[in-house]
């Protein structure tokens, strides 16, 4: 649950984008994400997360960019920089060793088992699932960008699909290596 919350200010940056404007739906996302870490800092066994950081830095540095920059960009143009900067967190989290799904794992799984080398690969895997999904939305978001003509609905379907296939696979990975593991004895 706590890797889909982190996924909240995107959630907000969307909805508020499609009533409310971009640049708006950028302070949101920057809002929410902000309210995330104080949450994470004020809970006890709980500590701010390279995602929900890296989630702040990007919506407010784009909220900012769109208020003094002065940017005429589509709604896709928004999307495509929120989600490349989406997937340059992951991928950052990926190549620093500290694939972001760790931290939320290690608040579910027994401290005896964090520098386990399994638990290290599964969290490997699953991050780089999600690095594939937002991939997936990046390529999506470019096309609508510079195939105006594509409906819309397109990259709303791709996009679903991505997150789909991503949160499926993180509940079904891991089940999938504690099977395995059962079986091994």
């Amino acid at each position: 649950m706590g890797i889909l919350l982190a996924f909240a200010p995107f959630i907000v940056f969307a909805v508020v984008d499609r009533f409310g404007g971009s640049t708006i739906a950028l302070f949101a996302g920057a809002a929410v994400s902000a309210a995330l870490i104080v949450r994470d800092l004020a809970s006890s066994g709980r500590s701010p997360k390279i995602l929900e950081i890296g989630t702040l830095i990007l919506f407010a540095a784009l909220a900012v960019y769109a208020v003094v920059g002065d940017p005429h960009w589509s709604i896709f143009g928004v999307r495509l920089a929120v989600d490349a900067g989406l997937l340059a967190i992951v991928l950052i989290s990926i190549a620093v060793r500290v694939p972001f799904t760790m931290q939320y794992a290690r608040e579910q799984v027994a401290p005896e088992f964090w520098n386990h080398p399994r638990f290290r690969r599964v969290n490997d895997i699953i991050s780089a699932g999600w690095a594939a999904a937002f991939a997936v939305m990046v390529a999506a978001d470019a096309v609508l960008v510079y195939v105006p003509a594509l409906p819309p609905v397109y990259g709303i379907v791709v996009t679903v699909l991505a997150l789909y296939v991503a949160i499926r696979f993180t509940a079904w990975y891991p089940a999938r290596v504690r099977r395995e593991q059962a079986a091994a004895g």
